[in-house]
């Protein structure tokens, strides 16, 4: 009876093994993504040189920062 008890227990409750990432963590990398996102978007259809090389040293420092963040 004291087995069964403590096996329904163990299902009720969420393992400590799973590792959930910090909601400002993912939010954080969420808007870093949809920022780099949108900078190649506007890569694609940029034709001034100047515009294109703000626009890959933004995509670059954006990189830096995703990665810092770590994966989730």
């Amino acid at each position: 009876m004291e087995a069964q008890q403590d096996s329904a227990a163990d299902r009720g409750s969420p393992k400590s093994s799973v590792i959930h990432e910090d909601p400002a963590r993912r939010t954080a990398r969420t808007t870093l993504t949809l920022a780099r996102t949108r900078a190649q978007a506007d890569l694609k259809q940029a034709s001034a040189a100047a515009h294109r090389s703000m626009l890959e040293q933004a995509i670059a420092d954006l990189d830096r920062k995703i990665a810092a963040l770590g994966k989730p």
